[in-house]
């Protein structure tokens, strides 16, 4: 299973906002630690905002913050918000697809189950399962080099 950037991006900014619980962060700093596009940071901030994951603060002091608890945001959570207009295969889009193998196809039903599978374990974890020792110092040594 891979996963779009979109969703890579969305992930990564949300374990630093957990290493900043609490902390309103500007999509600006987010991309800079990251190294994304700052562009590319607020369309990923936006979706999340939608989702629920974070909250959007106004203003001079103005960015995002997680919208709960780092322990109440699960990876699958986040991977199924993101992932929502990414169907695994043709055939698992939302219109069916244009696969002329669909009618008879076993592979649609292995793979739904795998996809499902993969979620499920993935909602075992939590941000907080994510958090990395001293995130701010590897942030720090990455842009250094």
């Amino acid at each position: 299973m891979r996963l779009t950037q979109f969703t890579d991006f969305g992930l990564r900014a949300l374990i630093l906002l957990a290493d900043h619980e609490g902390e309103v962060q500007s999509a600006a700093a987010i991309a800079e630690a990251l190294d994304v596009s700052v562009h590319h940071m607020a369309k990923v901030l936006q979706a999340m905002g939608a989702a629920g994951f974070v909250r959007s603060q106004r203003g001079k002091q103005g960015g995002v913050a997680l919208a709960r608890p780092a322990a109440s945001i699960r990876i699958g959570a986040v991977v199924r918000a993101l992932e929502a207009d990414q169907p695994l295969v043709e055939c698992c889009r939302a219109d069916g697809g244009a696969c002329v193998l669909t009618p008879a196809c076993r592979l649609r039903s292995i793979l739904v189950a795998a996809e499902q599978a993969f979620l499920a374990y993935l909602d075992k974890f939590t941000l907080v399962d994510c958090r990395i020792p001293d995130l701010a110092r590897l942030i720090g040594s990455a842009h250094a080099a």
